[in-house]
Formats: C-alpha cells, sequence, structure tokens
C-alpha cells in the first residue's frame, strides 16, 4: 500500500511524460559497471503488463468472519470471499491526471500443489500502454460475491481505480461490491494508543512486523516514472515488495480485528 505520501512527485515531469506517452523513451547507455538493471518480477501477461505471484501457506479461517468491528454486527463474510487490495500511484494530486501503476490483491485459496493460504497477485504497469490490460485483468478477479478490504481504500484507491475505469469506457466493476475499510475500525479502536494510525505504525506496533528495507511509499511514484524513462528497474522491485508486504498485512490485521471484538464481547459477557 502506497502509504499515502506527504510529498508529491514532481508533477511537471509527470505531465511532461503523459504528454509524450506515444513516443518511444530513449535508452539509457550502458555505463562502465555493465549493464543496466532493466529485470522487472513476474510474468509478462500482456504487451507492457507484469503479472507476480505468490502463494503464502497458512490456514484458511474455517468459519464466516463476523464484522461487528466494522459495525455491523448482524453481518458476516465468508474468508474466500475476501479480496485484500492496494494500488501503488502516480501521486495524490487525484484527477484524470492520476493512475495506478500497480495493483495487488491478496485472497485465500486452497492450491492444489500447496495447500491452503494466502494467494498473492500483483499486476505492473511497465509501459503507459498497458493500463487497459491492467484495468481487464483486475476485473477478471473479482466475482458478484467478492468483499473488498483496503486501508483507506474507499477513499482513495477504489474512487481512482473507478476512474481509470470510466475513462478506459470500460463498466466500473468495483461500486457494485461490498467494501470493508480497515482505517476506520482501526482508528476507533487504537486512536490515542499509539502516535497515529498509519499502517506502517500498526504493523510494528499491533502485529510485530518490521520491515527491512522498505522503500517509502513516497518514493513509489519516482520509482516507476525513472523506470518508463529508462533508468534501473531496482527500486521498481522494491515497489513491488512494499506492496506485497501491505496486502498481506491486510489479511493479517483484518483478523486481528475480528479476534479484538471477540474478546471484547466475551469480556463484556462475562462481567
Amino acid at each position: 500500500m502506497q502509504h499515502k505520501p506527504r510529498r508529491a512527485p514532481d508533477g511537471n515531469a509527470l505531465r511532461r511524460l503523459l504528454a509524450t506517452r506515444n513516443r518511444a523513451i530513449a535508452p539509457v547507455p550502458r555505463t562502465e559497471r555493465g549493464p543496466l538493471d532493466r529485470d522487472l518480477p513476474g510474468t509478462e501477461i500482456a504487451p507492457g503488463l507484469h503479472l507476480i505471484e505468490a502463494f503464502l501457506p497458512q490456514p484458511i479461517p474455517a468459519q464466516p468472519l463476523s464484522l461487528a468491528f466494522s459495525k455491523r454486527p448482524d453481518e458476516s463474510v465468508q474468508p474466500r470471499d475476501l479480496l485484500f487490495f492496494d494500488t501503488e500511484t502516480t501521486g495524490l494530486a487525484g484527477g484524470t491526471g492520476t493512475r495506478a501503476f500497480m495493483i495487488g490483491a491478496a485472497d485465500w485459496q486452497h492450491d492444489a500443489t500447496h495447500g491452503e493460504g494466502l494467494r498473492v497477485r500483483q499486476l505492473l504497469m511497465a509501459t503507459l500502454g498497458a493500463e487497459r490490460a491492467m484495468l481487464e485483468t483486475f476485473a477478471g478477479w473479482l466475482a458478484p460475491t467478492t468483499v473488498l478490504s483496503s486501508y483507506n481504500g474507499r477513499c482513495y484507491d477504489a474512487p481512482l481505480l473507478k476512474t481509470r475505469y470510466r475513462l478506459a469506457r470500460r463498466g466500473d466493476p468495483l461500486s457494485a461490491l461490498d467494501h470493508v475499510d480497515l482505517l476506520f475500525p482501526t482508528r476507533r479502536r487504537y486512536r490515542g494508543t499509539w502516535e497515529n494510525c498509519r499502517l506502517a505504525t500498526i504493523e510494528r506496533q499491533l502485529l510485530r512486523i518490521q520491515r527491512e528495507d522498505d522503500l517509502p511509499g513516497s518514493e513509489a511514484p519516482a520509482a516507476w516514472l525513472d523506470y518508463l524513462r529508462g533508468g534501473s528497474a531496482r527500486n521498481l522491485r522494491r515497489v513491488g515488495e512494499h506492496n506485497h508486504q501491505d496486502v498481506v498485512t491486510l489479511a493479517q490485521l483484518f483478523l486481528r480485528l475480528v479476534e479484538a471484538e471477540a474478546e471484547e464481547l466475551t469480556a463484556t459477557t462475562a462481567m
């Protein structure tokens, strides 16, 4: 998840790039240290679109998960219907000039080889022209029963994707789906406990996750723009690792909120 950077990328540079989307990007010459690192992870499933997949073996929750933590006490969701998602974008300015260059998603599935676990899929645009294929592929991951889950995605990621679908003259596949945004129940429960409720803080304090060599979300737009201009892929791979951890964290946070609500209800009943 892009942690909503405080510092926006160079707007003029982005506008120049988008204005010249049909021009070839001049390759960066090799240096004395050897060829430039341009390797992207995953498989190219369409021109300029890479699919990165991973599978984390873990038990799938056996029972429907209560949504009481999100102020819906009479509702629950089947674990396999949940799709945790996050985007990496070209900035926070909004409007038609902002786009997602990566979409990450995680869901619980049974894999014939690995058994039960969390499946992580990420779509990465290596060219501007790959956006339509990315949107079509992501739409194919959604079903009428899908319940989206994000961290501030109801206010940021989902509206951004809906705009991109509209500009691509495609039907919006998100609006008809339920959406559980974990930011708001997390704030209600933990506001004042720690210095803030940023996802990185929740990871460190609640889930005991320590990231190593993590690329700050504010640097993700620059990493993508640099790659499009012919630069190294190293930081773009780090963006992918950052996004991967974000969607894994969302699944863990969802379970922790369900557990905390159940523990609180049990304690209240016992009094």
